[in-house]
């Protein structure tokens, strides 16, 4: 019909309108334009980083099929007078539950000892990791499989990833190659599985072994005394599908419990479901509660992408409204020639749609550029998915709201002028017009100075934690993994070689590194101990010089002594094990494990041998002279490290040559206790320092229109004798009150958030005051540089050109 192709040409004709009207705008007003695409691509930029960080968590685990219906299972026990959750769980239970609570699951599987181990192929030796499972995992975790078999019923056999396979046999047919585990079992590979990916919790299994092989070992589980003692594997399960997680933990609960022997039953062990849903997020558990995990970080950052996308659009309504007198003949004229609100509220949307998507192309291109830095920091490796339909689906409409957002206000407001008093020339924005933006402002600083305040408290609280006493010398201090007992074979000739070198001070095998503990007991008794109290220590086995090559200090008694050949009955104690045992006088008194006694020869300080935020649990050190998992190193003070280490390798190559020699530093090694901390502290920090730039942007876009707007009025005070420093608070003091309110009501919502954050940390910095006052100060002084630049340039402005109109 001839009216509605008429119509259709009026709809095109109109929207060619609009989009010239708003490039023209764009165009004309350059700086303004400028920092409204700068300040929303940054904002736009950190929330789509944010979104693909918190995807990325929140799909964690989620490429297994099975995803929904995976578990641990895991127990509560009480101890040292607390209940504490155990991941691990005795060997002897998967088969309790296959039997006596099958109705419960499709598959279980237990897996064992998932950590480095030494996998050789000729001459080739690499350091790789993986584990020994039962025959079912495959099936739990639906391994994707790129040659051969998934099955492990041949205790001979092992399955390798596929970057595993590609690093030993290029590209040659792996299956069938001969392998070596640990220089102990020796395995065919029988299959290839693709790599799982980086987001999942077995990201870095090189191998799968079975469990049989670990099992029929000379010092295998097979022989172990009491099976049901030794909590050391991890039960993996596939519940059935008719089977809901409650019905499962009422139905298992004391599946344990009815096992194992009347001093163990003290400890009152309680299976439970660990759904594969909560094991990288919901991990922490506190009082046998689950108390959440790394999903507070989730939430958080994602409240701060919201936060820092709010303050890009914020920066859009405020210059847009406070450039209102330029737009509002414009307006008035639009609406007399017959312009309906409606169409201005449109007008003025597309105007902040056509910004709002210059800025997400640049933000694109942004994310682009960041990704490596953030990838490093965040430890991830994400990318933009280019042909993902869906990620383009979410941009559009991420677009979309961010367009709603920050336009929406600025179009209600513009297209609200009444065109009799604009026409007439008595249209004046006035001052209660301008609350609306300081308000805005206000909120502006408050989310900034806020998220200064949670990057230096953050900061702190790593900091507090590193200076914490640790008990002994981290200097110099070196961690050899062992593997083979060649090292325990040839261990004083090894001694021997790096003392007359003159490049070490110590050397002793031990039973852990310092920055880890590998054995705890509930076995100790003691004079006066509550018979029904269940106790568990930490163990750690030590040879002699153990206490003289970590620098330990002895606080009572004296270190274990080859001048002693009792020793080998003899035990050192923490300071947290006597206060435990409430032990007077503890050098001298005899304790019992299993009923064997020993004689306390000594007291050490807590070493921080495990979490640096909890308090030190109660330890046992034992003399042990049959070897170790670990050698310990001290550097001599003063010698060259690199030339130290580089005679450390060469002679355990030389009496070790079945291992690849490596090595770390004790201090990288406690380092790295602190990674995950540091990691927020780095993205907090990162975000922080985004948002006070596009708080500044926005800040620097308001004085440069007041300055503009009071062109005259400073022309006539620098006449009349305003000097520029007079003219330069006038200009900056409104911007400092905005601040400064922003600074009080930051102080309590900041406040009250990272006191929260700071209770999950037993060893945890103080808010101190200093804090928040220098958050605010630099919130301040960052003010004044932003403001000072514009309004000292207005000051410094000849009053003959500002004047030359009136």
């Amino acid at each position: 019909m001839p009216g509605s192709k008429f119509k259709t040409k009026n709809i095109k004709y109109m929207f060619k309108n609009y989009l010239t009207t708003a490039f023209r705008n764009l165009i004309k007003n350059k700086a303004h334009s400028f920092i409204n695409i700068a300040g929303l691509s940054i904002g736009m930029a950190v929330t789509i980083l944010i979104g693909m960080w918190m995807y990325d968590e929140l799909s964690y685990d989620k490429n297994f099929n099975n995803y929904d219906t995976i578990a641990k299972v895991i127990q509560n026990v009480t101890n040292n007078g607390e209940v504490q959750t155990w991941k691990s769980v005795p060997y002897p239970l998967a088969d309790e539950l296959r039997r006596n609570y099958g109705n419960n699951f499709k598959h279980l599987a237990m897996g064992v000892d998932m950590g480095d181990h030494m996998l050789a192929f000729n001459d080739k030796k690499l350091t790789k990791q993986g584990g020994f499972f039962e025959k079912e995992m495959p099936a739990i975790f639906t391994l994707q499989m790129v040659n051969g078999s998934s099955k492990l019923t041949d205790p001979t056999t092992v399955l390798i990833s596929a970057s595993a396979a590609k690093g030993y046999f290029g590209n040659d047919d792996p299956l069938n190659k001969v392998l070596k585990i640990d220089n102990q079992f020796t395995v065919k590979v029988s299959g290839v599985y693709a790599d799982f990916p980086r987001n999942s919790s077995f990201a870095d299994l090189d191998f799968i072994a079975t469990w049989d092989m670990y099992y029929n070992q000379p010092y295998g589980p097979k022989n172990m005394e009491d099976p049901w003692r030794p909590n050391f594997v991890t039960l993996y399960a596939q519940l059935n599908d008719h089977a809901n997680i409650a019905g499962v933990n009422a139905s298992i609960r004391d599946a344990k419990l009815k096992k194992v022997n009347p001093q163990l039953q003290k400890k009152k062990p309680a299976l439970f479901i660990e759904p594969m849903s909560k094991w990288h997020l919901y991990a922490e558990y506190k009082n046998g509660v689950n108390t959440g995990g790394a999903i507070q970080y989730v939430w958080m950052f994602g409240i701060i992408g919201g936060f820092v996308l709010l303050l890009a659009c914020i920066n859009f309504m405020n210059l847009s409204t406070a450039r209102s007198e330029k737009r509002a003949k414009e307006v008035g004229i639009r609406k007399t020639v017959g312009s309906l609100r409606s169409q201005l509220i449109f007008q003025f949307f597309n105007e902040s749609l056509l910004t709002v998507l210059l800025a997400f192309a640049l933000s694109v291109l942004l994310v682009q550029l960041a990704l490596p830095f953030f990838n490093g920091v965040a430890n991830k490796q994400m990318s933009i998915p280019w042909g993902n339909i869906y990620f383009w689906v979410l941009c559009a409409a991420f677009t979309l709201v961010t367009a709603l957002l920050s336009g929406s206000y600025p179009a209600l407001y513009l297209s609200s002028f009444r065109p009799v008093k604009v026409l007439k020339g008595t249209f004046k924005a006035g001052r209660l017009a301008a609350i609306p933006r300081k308000a805005l402002v206000v909120l502006q600083f408050t989310i900034s100075i806020s998220l200064i305040v949670a990057t230096v408290v953050v900061y702190n609280q790593v900091q507090f934690a590193k200076n914490r006493p640790v008990g002994y010398n981290r200097d110099g201090l070196v961690f050899v993994p062992v593997i083979t007992d060649a090292v325990h074979k040839h261990f004083d000739a090894i001694k021997n070689d790096l003392l007359q070198s003159g490049t070490i001070a110590g050397i002793t095998e031990a039973g852990s590194p310092t920055t880890g503990i590998n054995g705890s007991t509930s076995g100790i008794s003691w004079q006066g101990k509550d018979p029904n109290l269940s106790v568990d220590f930490n163990t750690s086995r030590a040879s002699y010089d153990y206490g003289k090559t970590i620098g330990w200090t002895i606080k009572e008694g004296r270190d274990f002594s080859r001048d002693y050949p009792s020793d080998s009955a003899a035990v050192i104690l923490n300071e947290a094990a006597v206060n435990f045992m409430q032990l007077k006088q503890p050098v001298g008194q005899n304790i019992t494990w299993f009923g064997t006694p020993f004689k306390v020869v000594g007291v050490v300080d807590n070493m921080v041998m495990q979490s640096p935020y909890d308090d030190a649990r109660p330890t046992v050190y034992s003399l042990d002279t049959s070897g170790g998992y670990a050698v310990l190193i001290k550097i001599k003070p003063g010698a060259v490290a690199a030339t130290a280490v580089d005679k450390i390798g060469r002679t355990f190559k030389n009496f070790n040559p079945e291992q690849p020699f490596e090595y770390h530093f004790i201090d990288e090694e406690y380092a790295k206790k602190f990674s995950d901390e540091e990691r927020v502290g780095k993205l907090a920090s990162f975000f922080a320092i985004l948002a006070v730039i596009i708080s500044c942007l926005g800040l620097f876009g308001l004085a440069s229109f007041v300055a503009e707007q009071r062109t005259k009025e400073i022309g006539v005070r620098k006449v009349l004798g305003a000097s520029v420093f007079n003219l330069w608070g006038l200009l900056s003091k409104e911007f400092v009150t905005l601040v400064v309110i922003s600074f009080i009501v930051a102080v309590p919502l900041s406040y009250y958030f990272m006191h929260n954050w700071l209770q999950h940390y037993t060893y945890r910095a103080s808010l101190s005051w200093w804090i928040f006052a220098a958050s605010g100060a630099g919130a301040l002084l960052i003010t004044l540089f932003t403001v000072s630049f514009r309004a000292i340039k207005a000051a410094l402005a000849n009053p003959v050109k500002s004047l030359r109109t009136e």
